[in-house]
């Protein structure tokens, strides 16, 4: 398999939420406004990958992170 280069995540308006879910990644997160939205996403994923090895999760030394907002 190869190791990907990209952490997916999908984004999804709730009633009072946005809402941040990994395909790739234990994470999901949650704000009132999209700019608090990234940057709960990047720090759950640095929590999520803090002190773990990349390639136990077939990521690459440097993955991108991709958000999709899905209507």
């Amino acid at each position: 398999m190869p190791v990907k280069n990209i952490i997916n995540v999908h984004i999804f308006r709730g009633d009072d939420y946005y809402i941040a879910e990994s395909n790739d990644l234990p994470v999901v997160t949650q704000a009132k406004s999209l700019d608090e939205l990234i940057a709960n996403i990047n720090e759950a994923i640095e929590i999520t990958l803090e002190g773990e090895k990349l390639y136990d999760f077939n990521l690459s030394a440097n993955p991108q992170i991709v958000a999709n907002i899905i209507s």
